[in-house]
C-alpha cells in the first residue's frame, strides 16, 4: 500500500492543529490514535487473513514519514507499537513464529508498548538493570524502572525485558505484561522540551508478572546474534529514522512557504528571489534528498532478507544517525529562512525545532 492510501489527506488534515494543541497542553494524542485505529493503521504489519493490511517495512517507513510530517509526536509514539508488530513479521519471514500472537492480537485491536529503555543502561539490548525472577509456573516477575515508555496512556500489552541471575549464567528474559496485571505503576512525569504528545512516561515495575505463555525469549547476557535482537534493532532504527525524516521534509516545506510569503522592504522582491535564501532552501532540500534513498534501501533489504552480515548493525545505526542529524540541521536552516516569527511559541517551526532534538537521545548514537 502507498503512504497516501494508508494515510489519506482527509485523515491527516486535522493532525497539525491537534499536534499544536497536544504540545501546548502536554497531553496525549487520543483523537489522532482513535483515527489511526479506525483506519487500521496499527494493523499495517498484520497479515490480511488476520484482519490487517499486510504491509512491508518499506511501506511502513513511507507512511511514518508522511505521518511525522503532520504530527511528529504521534508518529514517534505509534512507532513503539509498530516496532513489536514489525518484529513479529521480521521473525516470521525468517521462519520464527514465536511472536505470531502479537500479530493476531494487534489484528484484534491490542496496542503494544515498548518497556525496554533504562536510565544509564548503555548496553541497551544486551543487558538490563531490571530483575527478572522465575515463577513456579514458568512465568517471570519483573522489578525495575523503564524510561521513555511511549503510549503510556494507551498500551494494552507492554513488552519488557530483565535479567535473571538465579542460574549459573545470567539470562535476559523477554516477555509481555498485560495492562490489567498488578505490579506496575506509571509516573506522570512526561514534561519535556519536545515530543510532548507521546507521553512517554516512566514505568515502574514492582513484581509485575508475565505468565509462561508471554515469555518469548531467554538469551545470554551480552551481545547476541539472535534474530530477535536483529529484528528489534532493524524495526526500531528504520521506523525512528522515518519519523525524523518526516520532520525534515516538513521543515523544507515550511522554508519554501516562508520564502514565498515574505517580501524584502529593501528590494521590494519576494525572499524566494533572494539568492542567499534560495541557497539555504536548496541546501536543506539536497540534504533531505540524500536521506530518502538510504532509508528506502535499508528497509527494502530487511524486507528482502538481504545478508549484510556483520555490517547490518552499522547500516541500521547509520541510517538512524543520519536521519536525526540531517533533520536537525534542516530544521535549523528552515528557521534561518522563516525569520523571527518562527521563534514564537505556537509556531509550527518552533515546535519542530523542539521535537527534532529528541533524536539526540534515541539509540543508537554516534559513539556506538
Amino acid at each position: 500500500m502507498t503512504a497516501e492510501e494508508l494515510l489519506p489527506d482527509a485523515m491527516l488534515r486535522p493532525s497539525p492543529t491537534r499536534a499544536a494543541g497536544y504540545d501546548a497542553a502536554n497531553s496525549f494524542f487520543h483523537e489522532d490514535l482513535a483515527d489511526l485505529k479506525d483506519a487500521g493503521y496499527l494493523k499495517m504489519f498484520v497479515p490480511e487473513e488476520w484482519g490487517g493490511l499486510g504491509c512491508r517495512l518499506q511501506d511502513a517507513s513511507r507512511a511514518q514519514i508522511r505521518l511525522a510530517s503532520a504530527a511528529p509526536a504521534t508518529a514517534l509514539a505509534v512507532n513503539m507499537h509498530l516496532v513489536w508488530t514489525a518484529l513479529a513479521r521480521i521473525l516470521q519471514a525468517r521462519g520464527d513464529n514465536s511472536l505470531e500472537y502479537v500479530l493476531r492480537e494487534a489484528g484484534q485491536g491490542e496496542v503494544f508498548g515498548f518497556g525496554v529503555s533504562e536510565a544509564g543502561n548503555d548496553q541497551v539490548l544486551f543487558d538490563s538493570r531490571t530483575a527478572a525472577v522465575p515463577q513456579a509456573d514458568g512465568g517471570y516477575s519483573f522489578t525495575g524502572t523503564k524510561v521513555f515508555t511511549s503510549l503510556s496512556p494507551a498500551w494494552t500489552r507492554l513488552g519488557v525485558f530483565g535479567r535473571d541471575d538465579t542460574g549459573d549464567e545470567p539470562q535476559l528474559v523477554w516477555a509481555f505484561i498485560d495492562r490489567q496485571a498488578p505490579g506496575y505503576s506509571i509516573r506522570d512525569d512526561w514534561d519535556t522540551l519536545g515530543m510532548r504528545a507521546s507521553q512517554s512516561c516512566t514505568t515502574v515495575l514492582d513484581g509485575a508478572v508475565a505468565p509462561a505463555g508471554r515469555v518469548f525469549r531467554k538469551l545470554p547476557a551480552g551481545p547476541n546474534p539472535d534474530p530477535l535482537v536483529f529484528g528489534i534493532f532493524a524495526a526500531f532504527e528504520i521506523l525512528l529514522a522515518s519519523v525524523y525524516t518526516g520532520i525534515g521534509r516538513r521543515a523544507v516545506e515550511l522554508a519554501v512557504e516562508a520564502a514565498q510569503r515574505r517580501t524584502s522592504p529593501k528590494t521590494g522582491r519576494s525572499y524566494a528571489q533572494d539568492p542567499d535564501i534560495r541557497w539555504r532552501v536548496a541546501d536543506a532540500a539536497l540534504a533531505m534528498d540524500g536521506l530518502y534513498p538510504q532509508l528506502e534501501v535499508i528497509a527494502r533489504d530487511v524486507d528482502g532478507l538481504a545478508d549484510h552480515g556483520k555490517f547490518w548493525f552499522a547500516r541500521l545505526a547509520g541510517v538512524k544517525i543520519r536521519a536525526t542529524e540531517t533533520a536537525r540541521q534542516v530544521v535549523e536552516l528552515a528557521a534561518r529562512v522563516c525569520g523571527g516569527s518562527g521563534y514564537f511559541r505556537g509556531s509550527e517551526l518552533e515546535r519542530l525545532y523542539r521535537d527534532v532534538l529528541a533524536g539526540l537521545y534515541h539509540p543508537s548514537d554516534d559513539e556506538s
